[in-house]
């Protein structure tokens, strides 16, 4: 912002135990080694923002946009944690992808575990492949009269996700192993479509975006759903190919 200061988190949700916040694209959670030279985080953001401290009970990558959780101690953050081990927090993401996947389907394809630099390592360990599953709806697709790689169009299309499970980069890494990587990953993608996004539809982001988080109160015990619609660049490109109604219809 002009003036040096940051930007407000937008605040989905906040009680005396929990808040929930819509994580803009291109915003570490926390500190990491491997982008040692970044100084933003959401979590020092919004401790400033709302004037305490702040434990993240999951995580999004670093280009993901959306539902962010949070305990507002270490003990909520611990019992909201547990959720998300347990599978019982639905989730439901947003991403455009190069190609036009099945109708509907479920990626059920185990992934190596991945780890942190600082992360401890000991004897009982294991890097075997873990279970990973996703499922996936197609929303809506597109055609365009362009030469991105090697055919004369190229496709794409706008899918709603479900991860039943939590690895690391679990819905990128499905979608690269299914040859449908999604818009705008720079490790899991393809360059050339990247680049055609942010080149000529000005959408340099990656079209990936948490828009809804389900889960039980920590001390009520209720359900409790919150919502992030994409908005941005996203949102613009959705209206650009049409596909606002389709979304509108998935939520």
């Amino acid at each position: 912002m002009p003036d040096g200061t940051e930007p407000p988190l937008t605040l989905l949700y906040r009680d005396e135990h929990i808040v929930v916040i819509d994580k803009p694209p291109n915003l570490l959670v926390h500190r990491s080694e491997i982008d040692r030279h970044e100084t933003r985080f959401a979590i020092q953001i919004l401790r400033d923002q709302i004037g305490q401290r702040v434990w993240p009970a999951h995580r999004l990558d670093r280009g993901t946009s959306g539902v962010l959780l949070f305990g507002l101690n270490a003990e909520i953050a611990s019992a909201l944690g547990r959720q998300f081990e347990a599978g019982t927090v639905d989730k439901r993401y947003l991403a455009v992808v190069r190609g036009h996947p099945p109708e509907a389907g479920c990626i059920d394809h185990p992934l190596s575990r991945q780890r942190d630099a600082y992360e401890f390592v000991g004897e009982l360990s294991s890097d075997a492949p873990q279970p990973a599953r996703t499922r996936f709806r197609r929303l809506a697709t597109v055609e365009l009269p362009v030469c991105v790689d090697r055919y004369p169009v190229s496709r794409y299309a706008l899918l709603s996700l479900n991860p039943e499970t939590g690895r690391r980069h679990q819905i990128r890494r499905h979608f690269k192993h299914i040859a449908h990587p999604i818009i705008g990953d720079s490790t899991y993608g393809k360059g050339r479509h990247n680049r055609y996004f942010a080149e000529y539809l000005a959408c340099p982001r990656l079209l990936l975006a948490c828009t809804q988080l389900s889960f039980d109160h920590p001390v009520s015990g209720q359900r409790q759903t919150e919502n992030a619609p994409v908005s941005g660049d996203f949102a613009a490109l959705l209206a650009r190919f049409g596909w606002s109604a389709a979304v509108a219809a998935n939520q």
